[in-house]
């Protein structure tokens, strides 16, 4: 796991970039270190929704993990 001020310049460097893939990735680390339900929530949407617009075959584990939330439909 990156540590928060990391993850942070990584994520403003990706968007720089628009490296849609990148993140996908990097947003579903931030989920992972998120302090609760709803960040682990935000950041796990956006990592679904740059995943979905770069075609990336992890968009469907994320929807997953969404769905078992209770924060996404099948």
């Amino acid at each position: 796991m990156t540590d928060p001020a990391t993850l942070d310049a990584l994520l403003q460097d990706a968007h720089a970039r628009h490296d849609k893939a990148a993140l996908a990735d990097l947003y579903g680390q931030a989920a992972l270190g998120a302090g609760d339900g709803g960040q682990q929530a935000f950041f796990l949407t956006h990592a679904y929704v740059w995943a979905l617009d770069a075609g990336l075959a992890q968009a469907e584990a994320l929807k997953a993990q969404l769905i078992s939330m209770g924060r996404e439909t099948a």
